[in-house]
């Protein structure tokens, strides 16, 4: 099973035809480096598609996830943010993951 500590999420879109090296050539330039047992999340502009980058201390997975309806809600600004668990969940959903408080529910759409 593949450990995940902690949640990054890359503010900038990005173009999903980047591969593995690309990405963590973009880790790097975001978040200063690539940690172990730490996933970085990527969106496109449109945010119909997200690409999770992890560092498991051996090697590197990425895995995509694409919507046929729907936008994954994006942060927007520049720059990254750390998410919760909670939050990760809502955001793979496409929930609203920026209204979240620490109970984990949503008080507002």
């Amino acid at each position: 099973m593949i450990r995940v500590e902690a949640l990054w999420l890359s503010v900038a879109p990005l173009d999903m035809r980047a591969g593995m090296d690309t990405l963590l050539t973009q880790v790097v330039q975001v978040f200063g480096e690539a940690r172990p047992h730490h996933a970085y999340l990527f969106a496109n502009r449109r945010g119909t598609r997200l690409k999770v980058l992890i560092h498991d201390g051996q090697g590197i997975l990425l895995a995509c996830r694409r919507l046929h309806q729907g936008r994954f809600r994006w942060a927007t600004g520049n720059g990254s943010l750390t998410l919760s668990q909670a939050q990760f969940d809502a955001l793979e959903l496409g929930l609203p993951w920026q209204q979240l408080r620490n109970d984990g529910v949503i008080r507002m759409t």
